[in-house]
């Protein structure tokens, strides 16, 4: 299945929102405890412009991912720096979907003219450290028991690309 990248409209919020709340029920990967709502998620969009990307993968007409960039602090200084992030349909992952959605990004990322990108991955996402490490992230850290989510301390690893100008 053909994948497409597009930027994110306000129609894909409903998507987005299952694919953020399942990763709220069901894994560590978001340290957020309660669900979602739609407002929660419309102030949520409503972040992104144009400076700080959102995009979406689409097959089939039904969106299967996204993925984000943000601040990475609020300080001037930091202001060519970002964190990323990125969430898949739980239907859709081992696809290629991830892989096509941090290319586009980390290409985005280099034509608005930032540094450094950040991943913050949860320990034990073995999945999604791969999926940075193939684009050249790499470690910097790590803030151990900075999480409690499912009954455990959750650990938070810390990758980084630097986007050579």
């Amino acid at each position: 299945m053909p994948v497409q990248i597009r930027y994110a409209v306000r129609e894909d919020l409903p998507k987005l929102l299952d694919i953020y709340n399942d990763a709220i029920l069901y894994s560590a990967a978001t340290f957020d405890l309660a669900t979602q709502t739609i407002n929660e998620r419309e102030a949520w969009f409503g972040q992104f412009e144009d400076r700080y990307p959102l995009i979406v993968a689409e097959q089939e007409g039904f969106v299967s991912g996204y993925c984000s960039l943000s601040p990475f602090r609020s300080k001037p200084a930091y202001d060519r720096t970002v964190e990323i992030s990125i969430y898949l349909d739980k239907e859709r992952r081992g696809g290629g979907i991830g892989t096509a959605l941090l290319e586009r990004m980390l290409g985005i990322a280099r034509e608005r003219g930032f540094h450094v990108v950040i991943a913050a991955i949860t320990g034990g996402n073995e999945t999604s450290v791969r999926l940075h490490r193939k684009f050249g992230f790499v470690p910097i850290g790590v803030f151990r028991e900075v999480g409690y989510k499912f009954d455990a301390w959750q650990d938070v690893h810390f990758f980084q690309l630097i986007i050579p100008e």
